[in-house]
């Protein structure tokens, strides 16, 4: 079984929806950024990508872009973590190939929600 990648520049986060996972059962591991994610996804297929947007440098829509071109990736489910709750923000990684939105702090009830939407638990 493949893992779940986590990219998320803070810590704290990244480290909480890896607990999270690990209670649903779900094998992960987490980059924390932009770089380590592309370094990460160089060498894996995940079976998910729990993504932020507000990131330094290299932003989440920016690597989701990324998903959706290379062709190896296009398959794998994109869940974007945020704490942009603006509609605007939501409809534009839902055009850019997102298959759902969790706001932060992701509550344990509402990210396993999405991880059922997207088939993975």
């Amino acid at each position: 079984m493949s893992e779940a990648l986590i990219i998320d520049d803070n810590r704290e986060t990244a480290d909480a929806l890896k607990m999270m996972l690990d209670i649903m059962g779900v094998p992960s591991r987490v980059a924390y950024g932009a770089s380590p994610a592309i370094s990460s996804l160089s060498s894996m297929t995940p079976r998910v990508v729990l993504l932020d947007i507000n990131m330094p440098g290299v932003d989440g829509t920016e690597i989701l872009a990324f998903l959706r071109r290379e062709p190896r990736l296009v398959p794998v489910p994109v869940i974007i973590i945020t704490s942009d709750d603006q509609p605007e923000t939501r409809q534009r990684v839902m055009q850019g190939g997102a298959n759902a939105v969790v706001i932060k702090p992701a509550a344990f009830d509402t990210l396993e929600a999405a991880m059922k939407k997207v088939g993975i638990v």
